[in-house]
C-alpha cells in the first residue's frame, strides 16, 4: 500500500523521457497510418491475405467512427497512429473470423451454455469479481491477448509460443511506460481476464469507442441503434473461440451491459446476470480520472470531459433502473460493493449457487489463492476530488438519485 497519487497533469500531460520517445516514434509513422476506410481495408487484407470482411453493414458504422475521430480537438500524430492500429486490428479480426466460419461452418452449431455475465460500472468490483470467479477452471474466459486477437493469423496457427501473447506484451509495456499510473486505476496485463466489449468492437458497434476518445458523433449514433445484431455477432465470436480453444461455459463482464439488459436477454436468453452496485458519486470521479488520464495517448491538451461523462453515466444508470426487472430473480443477483468486500468468498459462492455450479474444494482453493495475491490497493491509489473536475457532490447525488434509491438504500 502506498500513498495516493495526485495526477497534476491531466490537462497538459507530462511524460518520462522514455514515454516521450515512444510517442515521438509513433508520431513519425502518422503519414503511413491515415484514418481512412479504404486505406485500413487495404492494409488489413495485405496483412492477412484475406479479402472477405463478412456482412458489410459495418462500413457505415466505421465511417461514422472515423469521422468522429477526425473531429477530436488536439488529436496528435501519435494518437492517429494509435487509433489506426486499433481499427486495423478490428478489420483483421473480421477477416479472420469470416475465413474461419467459411472453413468450419459447424461453428454455428456450437452451444453457448447459459453464460454468466457481470454488469456494473467500473470501480464497482466488476474486475475483481470477474478475475475471482475466473480463478477456478469452472468458466471459459478470455485473457487480454485473446480478446484483442481472438483468431490467429493463417501463418501463426498452432505456433508456440503464441505470437499474439508476445505482441500484447509489447503493447502493455508501451501503455505502462506512457501511462505509468494507469495500473493503479485499472490493472491490465497480457494474461488478465478481459471483457467481451473488445469483441463487440469487431462489429464496429460498442460503447468502448466512447472511452477511447471524445467522440460525441459516434456516441449519438451508437445510442440511436438497436444493438441486437451486434450481440448476435458477439455470440458467433464466442462460438468460434470455443471451437479454437475450448471451454464449456462463458464468464463475461462489461459496463456496457447496464444499458443493454433487454438486448442481452434477447440474444442470451438463459444467461445469469450479476449486477454490481456502489455509490455512483465516487465511482464517477474515479472513472472520469481514468478516461481523462488515458486521453494523453491521443490528444494534447486533454479537454475536460467530466460533464459529458456525468450525462453518460446518468443515462446508463437510468436505463438499468428501467430495465433491471427484465431479468427475474431466478437468473439474476444484485451485489453491493461493501458486501462483496466484506465477504468475497461468500459472494462467489452465491454466484456459483445461482449458476448451478458446485463449489468444490478445488474451487475454494483457487479463489483463496487468487485473493491472497490480489489484495485491494496493493499497487497504490489515485487521488480524486470534485474540485479536480469542476463538479459538486450535491449535484451528482441529485443526478444519480433514482439509481441510489433503487439499489443502495
Amino acid at each position: 500500500m502506498t500513498d495516493a497519487v495526485r495526477l497534476d497533469d491531466l490537462d497538459l500531460s507530462k511524460f518520462s523521457a522514455e514515454g516521450q520517445q515512444i510517442l515521438d516514434m509513433m508520431a513519425m509513422m502518422a503519414s503511413q497510418c491515415p484514418l481512412d476506410s479504404d486505406a485500413l481495408h487495404a492494409q488489413a487484407s495485405a496483412n492477412t491475405g484475406l479479402h472477405d470482411f463478412g456482412p458489410d453493414d459495418y462500413r457505415e458504422r466505421l465511417d461514422v467512427y472515423l469521422a468522429a475521430l477526425r473531429e477530436i480537438d488536439g488529436l496528435h500524430d501519435a494518437g492517429v497512429v494509435n487509433f489506426y492500429g486499433q481499427l486495423l486490428q478490428l478489420l483483421k479480426n473480421r477477416l479472420l473470423l469470416t475465413d474461419l466460419l467459411r472453413r468450419h461452418p459447424e461453428i454455428h452449431d456450437i452451444e453457448l451454455r447459459s453464460p454468466v455475465v457481470i454488469a456494473g460500472l467500473p470501480r464497482t468490483g466488476t474486475t475483481h469479481l470477474h478475475n475471482l470467479l475466473a480463478a477456478p477452471p469452472t468458466f471459459r474466459t478470455m485473457p487480454y491477448w485473446e480478446s484483442n486477437e481472438p483468431f490467429p493469423l493463417p501463418n501463426e496457427v498452432g505456433a508456440e509460443p503464441d505470437p499474439r501473447r508476445a505482441r500484447m506484451d509489447v503493447a502493455v509495456g508501451v501503455d505502462n511506460t506512457v501511462m505509468p499510473y494507469f495500473p493503479l486505476m485499472h490493472e491490465i496485463t497480457t494474461d488478465h481476464v478481459h471483457e467481451e466489449i473488445q469483441l463487440l468492437a469487431n462489429d464496429i458497434s460498442t460503447m468502448l469507442f466512447e472511452t477511447l476518445g471524445e467522440v460525441p458523433r459516434w456516441r449519438d449514433y451508437y445510442r440511436a441503434h438497436d444493438q441486437t445484431p451486434h450481440y448476435e455477432y458477439l455470440a458467433t465470436q464466442l462460438r468460434a473461440m470455443q471451437f479454437l480453444r475450448g471451454g464449456r461455459r462463458w464468464l463475461l463482464k462489461s459496463p456496457q451491459q447496464l444499458e443493454q439488459v433487454p438486448v442481452l436477454d434477447r440474444v442470451f436468453g438463459d444467461s445469469i446476470i450479476v449486477f454490481t452496485h456502489r455509490d455512483p458519486v465516487p465511482v464517477a470521479l474515479s472513472m472520469i480520472a481514468m478516461i481523462t488520464y488515458s486521453a494523453r495517448m491521443h490528444r494534447s491538451p486533454v479537454a475536460q470531459i467530466a460533464n459529458s461523462w456525468i450525462d453518460r453515466l446518468d443515462q446508463m444508470l437510468r436505463a438499468l433502473v428501467r430495465d433491471r426487472d427484465t431479468i427475474g430473480p431466478e437468473r439474476s443477483i444484485d451485489i453491493r460493493f461493501d458486501d462483496f468486500m466484506a465477504d468475497e468468498l461468500g459472494v462467489a459462492e452465491r454466484v456459483y449457487a445461482l449458476a448451478g455450479e458446485p463449489v468444490t474444494d478445488e474451487v475454494r482453493k483457487a479463489i483463496a489463492d487468487y485473493l491472497a495475491g490480489h489484495r485491494r490497493g496493493r499497487l497504490g491509489n489515485v487521488e480524486t476530488s470534485f474540485e479536480m473536475f469542476g463538479l459538486r457532490e450535491s449535484a451528482l447525488r441529485d443526478r444519480f438519485a433514482p439509481y441510489i434509491e433503487r439499489f443502495l438504500k
